[in-house]
């Protein structure tokens, strides 16, 4: 399925754990200083570019062009899971419609995602080169000199950028059906060497 950003809840609602997604437009990057920045206070300069878009935990590597403008080198998905205590009210504060990171996150972000409608994507892990293909333009970014290079907040523009959904608006984890899986196996190798 291809998905236009921003988008509606209605649309991000339609959408289940396993379903294949091919975003374009305006996604904004975030990792832990940002999340802290975020919701330390209302910050109304990036609510317009957050509001029905999706934030990415990415650390990237952007090379500075004489003109001054930025282009992404590198744009893997970083761990998603230390985002957990915050990513539920950054959500619901800026309207966001998803979060693209890699591991899951766990129930406090489920049950916003249920709250809020959005959802989890999973983007590939140890791709970065080739995610950074579908960045097609830096719009801006927002405290680069404070933070720096990978925990800025950059607003960039994507075309066909390939996410999995593994956490959907209905309750639904993929993340957590695993974990249970394996926890069901483990259980039983133990049972039977003991």
């Amino acid at each position: 399925m291809k998905l236009q950003l921003p988008c509606d809840e209605v649309t991000i609602r339609s959408l289940k754990v396993g379903d294949f997604v091919e975003l374009s437009g305006r996604l904004i990057t975030g990792r832990d200083s940002a999340h802290h920045w975020l919701i330390k206070e209302m910050r109304e300069e990036v609510l317009p570019m957050m509001r029905g878009s999706v934030i990415y935990h990415v650390g990237p590597v952007v090379k500075k062009h004489e003109d001054g403008s930025y282009s992404f080198v590198a744009a893997g998905p970083t761990t998603s899971a230390r985002e957990e205590p915050y990513q539920a009210e950054v959500i619901g504060r800026y309207g966001l419609r998803g979060v693209i990171g890699k591991g899951g996150m766990g129930p406090k972000t489920l049950a916003g995602l249920q709250q809020y409608g959005a959802v989890y994507f999973h983007a590939i892990g140890g791709a970065a080169q080739v995610l950074a293909q579908s960045v097609k333009r830096v719009e801006t970014v927002f405290q680069l000199e404070e933070f720096g290079v990978p925990e800025a907040l950059w607003v960039i523009q994507v075309e066909d950028f390939p996410v999995v959904v593994t956490m959907d608006s209905h309750g639904g984890s993929l993340h957590a059906a695993v974990d249970a899986a394996s926890k069901s196996q483990l259980d039983a190798l133990l049972g039977l060497s003991a």
